[in-house]
Parts: C-alpha cells; sequence; structure tokens
C-alpha cells in the first residue's frame, strides 16, 4: 500500500457535494487545518471516485478494511491513530477522506497544491484497486433544491456558493408557506419589469419562476435578493454574516 507522510488537510464535514469541499486557494484563516503524520493512498476506478467524492453513502467493506487504522494524525506532538482515513484518487481528482469511525465519508479535504502533484506521481504507474459497492438503487444521483446540480455551481468562488445555497434554502422555505402574495411579492422583486403578469400568476407558477430564473450563476442581484429574504431569521442571518466575515488567504 502507498502512503503519504506530512498532509495538511481542512475537513468540511458532512458535505454530500464535492464542490463544497474547498481546494487551496479557497482555504481560509478561520478554517482549522490539521497534520495528518500518515495516511494511505487509494487508486479507485472514476465511478468509485465520484461515488466517495459525491455522496455521503457506504464504502466498500473490504476498503474500510484495507485502510483500517493505516493513518495516523499529530496533534500537540502527540501521533493519534485514525479508524478509518485515506486519501483516494481516480487519476484526476484527489480527496481525503476521514470517517470518523462511521463507514460513510464523513470528513473531507483536498490537499495542498505540491502534495496533489506528489499523488499524481506516485501512482502514475499504479494499478486501480478493485472494490465492490453496493447499490441500492439503479439510478444516477439525484440533485435538488438544498443539493444542487455541480453544473449551478461551477465557476462561483466559496462565498457565491455558500450564499447560492442559502438563497435556496430560504427559497425552499418560502415554498412551505404556499402564500401566494409572498411569493409574488419576491418574484415582482426580482423582475419589477414583470409586475403586472406576476400579479396574474398562481403560487406555483411565480415560485417555479422564481427558481428556474435564480439557480443560474450568482451576481449583485442574487446576493440582494438572498439578504432580503433571510431578513428576520436568525439562523440564516447568523449564516449570512459568516459569508460577510470570512477571508481567504
Amino acid at each position: 500500500m502507498l502512503y503519504l507522510h506530512d498532509v495538511w488537510v481542512n475537513w468540511f464535514e458532512g458535505e454530500e457535494n464535492g464542490y463544497n469541499v474547498c481546494h487551496f486557494h479557497e482555504w481560509r484563516s478561520d478554517d482549522s487545518v490539521e497534520l495528518l503524520d500518515q495516511v494511505p493512498l487509494i487508486k479507485v476506478d472514476p465511478f468509485l471516485y465520484a461515488y466517495i467524492e459525491n455522496d455521503l453513502m457506504e464504502l466498500p467493506a473490504q476498503l474500510l478494511e484495507d485502510v483500517h487504522k493505516k493513518a495516523f494524525i499529530r496533534k500537540n506532538h502527540e501521533r493519534k491513530q485514525l479508524e478509518y482515513c485515506f486519501v483516494v484518487t481516480d487519476g484526476s481528482g484527489i480527496i481525503a477522506i476521514d470517517t470518523i469511525g462511521y463507514h460513510i465519508p464523513i470528513r473531507k479535504s483536498r490537499l495542498i497544491p505540491r502534495q496533489e502533484q506528489l499523488v499524481y506521481e506516485m501512482v502514475q504507474d499504479k494499478e486501480q484497486d478493485t472494490y465492490a459497492i453496493e447499490l441500492h438503487h439503479n439510478e444516477e444521483k439525484e440533485y435538488h433544491i438544498l443539493s444542487l446540480e455541480p453544473e449551478l455551481m461551477s465557476g462561483l468562488t466559496r462565498k457565491e456558493r455558500q450564499l447560492k445555497q442559502l438563497l435556496f434554502m430560504a427559497l425552499d422555505q418560502l415554498y412551505q408557506t404556499k402564500n401566494a402574495a409572498q411569493i409574488r411579492y419576491w418574484y415582482t422583486e426580482w423582475k419589477p419589469q414583470h409586475y403586472e403578469n406576476i400579479q396574474q400568476m398562481t403560487f406555483k407558477e411565480a415560485w417555479y419562476s422564481l427558481y428556474e430564473e435564480a439557480k443560474t450563476g450568482w451576481s449583485s442581484k442574487h446576493e440582494l435578493l438572498c439578504e432580503n429574504l433571510i431578513k428576520g431569521q436568525p439562523f440564516f442571518e447568523k449564516l449570512w454574516e459568516l459569508e460577510q466575515e470570512s477571508k481567504v488567504n
């Protein structure tokens, strides 16, 4: 088995989608970066890699057995053994995983560029490790309003992705109200030039129109809608404030 040493990781916990596991250039000064003293490196096929990177599903039993207690983290000059922790690549993408003792990839991290380059060199001529996945559905992963398709997040910065998710959390909450007057108001805020048409719309027509138009890209218009939608909601307001205060290194 291949091993990496002295690996800096910035864990993103409970992230289903790989686009929320930020690359090194988006790490922030207030992120909690840790040092893995030793971690196994596994090369898998692109299908399994995508399954690990973009889901929170059970990992193959044999993979877990292969990496069991083979990783160590260094904290306060102490070397601590980790239950199931490894770096996985398909030769193209790279991601570090720590299950914190479970059988699903709870924590995910990217590597720093120098270590990514080392991974590519180490696996260049290595055969893929083969692991069987037990799929309960013969379906592709389903994306939804709280887990947007990767193409809808493509090209956005970390802050923009976080605010976009916040906007769609607020839109989802708005959907639960089924309040036609309220959704007409917000759709008019988004598209004031269509005021008269919007007043004739049903709740579903107005909500789906706003959803379809807001889901692509990110702009100052999106940010303003998000800021106004969350006013008076302490949990959402706190998330908003955290994004405004955060700084990329």
